[in-house]
């Protein structure tokens, strides 16, 4: 034997009439008691209706766009003879519970607990599901489990569309389904665009989300890119003292957003090094005249690039990039190096492309001509792309060490600082050597803290002994 009971929208509050924005099931499913059904929505709120009892589901009575009021039906379960058995079971059990009652109302706090803390984690309070309130004696349990056989409606539900304390406006808009899936991915709703009917985002949304986070090289949204970060303080400097507002240039506008990106998206780590340059200053005073001569200046600069280009050379894993994906690395065969240019409206990294291909002389030369043009604003678009690694240096101005940003998909840059004469043990006295420091900043996601320390290394002797890159 087997009965047919109805499953009836319980108390919405002062609504007549809310959409369905979602069905959670279909006609011939086997469902659970309190297992949620349909997904409605309000102008204030959402909230899914759960089952009033378990077993099969022969009828739906609505779709998604419909619109229901309290009272109407959503759905048919048929519940087999076992059920009222055992439900029957359970009501001549109650004296037994109740005998037992001092250690099951402890249990009922502690689940109560539970349930407060698990909505608690859910970005809106209004996504949580309508269930029967029931008391807490036997009593009031077997009535509850009664009305349920019976099919009776269900009572209010513990937060009505008109109880919300929050302004929906300004929090994001999905269903409880898509919000434990964002929790699951890492995913910060306020940072999803939502294609559905006002804005709601759909289980689609946030999966293209995800997928154009991990294109856009940030590995993925559970590595870092969907932050939760506190919006920045609105404040009215005015109220403290006279201002003046000045805009950001081009450049830093749409540098600043990336440099944040890198900065939040990538675990950087910095290695420091110094690098003995002694022989190579003395080499390049010496061959000053021969710059000049060729129209050009021969900048520490210029033996950087070349030593950088040996170091990726021995270490190619750092002349890489991760895959869209981030789940394997892309090697390249090119040596294309980027030199970060100070300007007046900020700064800017051109590219000399096919660095290992090119002498002093010539490195040189297309080093001042991309400075030149970098500060009168005449670089082409062209020429900041496609660097595998990145130059900063700041000796001419100062300082002695600091951590530069990676200049994403790259995966490493070097930070030059001023270049200082100190007094270094030959293993016999003291000598005065112009030292040069290094500091190496690098994905961690790729590359480990001993592969930093041997590449500085590295560096660091290619430039201490001219000869060796020559070889």
């Amino acid at each position: 034997m087997s009965n047919r009971q109805e499953i009836k929208v319980p108390d919405i509050g002062d609504f007549d009439k809310v959409p369905v924005i979602e069905v959670l099931v279909s006609e011939g499913d086997e469902i659970e008691k309190e297992q949620s059904l349909v997904t409605l929505e309000s102008d204030k709120a959402t909230m899914e209706v759960p089952a009033s009892t378990g077993g099969k589901l022969v009828e739906l009575k609505v779709s998604e766009g419909d619109e229901v009021g309290e009272g109407d039906v959503i759905a048919v379960v048929e519940v087999a003879s076992e059920s009222e058995s055992e439900a029957s079971d359970d009501d001549g059990s109650g004296d037994e519970e109740e005998k037992g009652s001092g250690a099951s109302s402890d249990d009922t706090e502690e689940a109560d607990g539970s349930a407060g803390s698990d909505n608690g984690d859910e970005a809106r309070p209004e996504t949580r599901n309508l269930k029967p309130e029931t008391s807490s004696d036997g009593d009031g349990e077997r009535s509850a489990s009664k009305g349920s056989a019976r099919g009776d409606e269900l009572p209010a539900p513990p937060v009505p569309f008109d109880g919300m304390d929050q302004d929906p406006s300004k929090l994001p808009h999905a269903s409880p389904a898509v919000r434990k899936l964002a929790r699951e991915l890492g995913v910060d709703l306020t940072g999803v665009s939502g294609s559905g009917r006002k804005g709601r985002i759909t289980e689609e949304d946030l999966k293209g989300h995800v997928k154009q986070t991990m294109e856009s090289g940030g590995a993925g949204a559970a590595g870092g890119v969907g932050l939760n970060i506190a919006e920045p303080p609105q404040v009215d400097f005015s109220k403290f003292g006279e201002i003046v507002e000045e805009k950001l240039s081009r450049i830093k506008q749409i540098s600043g957003p990336n440099l944040h990106r890198n900065w939040v998206s990538i675990p950087h780590v910095t290695q420091f090094d110094e690098a003995d340059i002694t022989e190579m200053e003395a080499f390049r005073k010496a061959n000053k005249k021969a710059a000049e001569d060729a129209g050009t200046k021969m900048t520490p600069l210029v033996f950087l690039i070349k030593a950088v280009v040996a170091a990726l050379k021995q270490f190619p894993h750092f002349n890489a990039s991760l895959s869209n994906d981030g789940k394997s690395l892309i090697k390249k065969k090119y040596f294309h190096i980027g030199v970060a240019v100070d300007t007046p409206n900020g700064l800017v990294v051109p590219v000399i492309r096919d660095a290992d291909r090119k002498g002093l002389i010539e490195l040189a030369q297309e080093l001042t001509d991309l400075s030149t043009r970098a500060r009168d604003g005449k670089l082409k678009g062209d020429e900041m792309k496609g660097g595998c690694f990145s130059i900063s240096s700041l000796g001419g101005i100062g300082g002695t060490a600091f951590t530069p940003i990676i200049n994403a998909p790259e995966l490493a840059i070097l930070g030059v600082s001023r270049s200082e004469t100190k007094p270094v043990w030959d293993g016999g006295a003291f000598q005065p050597r112009l030292m040069l420091p290094l500091s190496l900043s690098y994905d961690h996601r790729v590359i480990d803290g001993a592969d930093a320390a041997r590449f500085t290394r590295y560096l660091a002797e290619q430039l201490e002994d001219l000869r060796r890159l020559l070889l």
